[in-house]
């Protein structure tokens, strides 16, 4: 009885000693499945990712002024790509975990119909974006309303979120009537959460190939590369496509 106690608690002990944790830029985009991956991470491997969420323009900022984060998550591929050249990123690291899916949504179950004709009819005050920027998704917008001819129309409407969060924070709080925003934001369990929207076609806009990067302040610490290969895995993988984004 009290070797088997001895062999549990030294397993216990050396258990702790081998967790580690990773500073992990991520995405606001992706804060609802990275929640639930960091989670599912944790339990699986003992390591513990602390997550800060922003926009992907103002990370790369903090990056290159010393920033401690040892992975980045971005909301495009173009950040990782630059830091990587930049040395801030470890070469050959750079991976896409997902692919980003932009919908115009209104907190308004009647407001937004399913070919988004509303953005021509005009009835609305505001319609919110992210900083295009900072946020991919708000490029991702503003180029959208390019190619349907309606941005010089529009633009005297838009109200700007610093990053996708505050973007749809101002269309719950109804600051806005509608705005752009990410599916994952809106999507529960793969279905509509609430509101009306519609999914903006790829066509509109480029792929929002969301890369992950290991950075420089990470490369020896091993949570970071276990949280990189995790996001690899079937189970990451099945979290990133119930939210409603595309997989590589």
């Amino acid at each position: 009885m009290k070797k088997t106690l001895f062999f549990a608690l030294t397993a216990a002990i050396v258990g702790l000693a081998s967790a580690d944790e990773v500073q992990v830029a991520v995405a606001a985009n992706f804060t609802a499945p990275m929640q639930r991956i960091a989670a599912q991470f944790e339990k699986d491997t003992g390591h513990k990712a602390v997550l800060s969420f922003g926009a992907t323009g103002k990370f790369y900022a903090q990056i290159v002024n010393g920033a401690p984060f040892e992975v980045l998550l971005a909301a495009d591929d173009e950040t990782p790509a630059r830091l990587e050249k930049e040395g801030q990123g470890m070469a050959g690291s750079r991976f896409t975990y997902a692919i980003g899916k932009l919908v115009l949504w209104s907190a308004d179950p009647n407001r937004v119909d399913a070919q988004g004709e509303v953005l021509k009819s005009g009835n609305f005050r505001h319609l919110a974006i992210a900083n295009p920027k900072t946020a991919p998704y708000g490029a991702a917008a503003v180029e959208a309303l390019g190619k349907l001819g309606l941005l010089a129309g529009l633009q005297g409407r838009f109200v700007q979120g610093e990053n996708i969060s505050q973007t749809q924070q101002f269309v719950v709080t109804g600051n806005a009537e509608l705005g752009f925003v990410a599916l994952s934001q809106v999507l529960k369990d793969g279905k509509l959460a609430s509101g009306s929207a519609w999914t903006v076609p790829a066509s509109l806009y480029q792929p929002i190939r969301q890369d992950a990067v290991l950075l420089a302040k990470g490369k020896d610490k091993p949570a970071a590369g276990a949280l990189l290969a995790y996001l690899k895995g079937d189970k990451a993988r099945t979290v990133i496509a119930a939210f409603g984004y595309g997989l590589r």
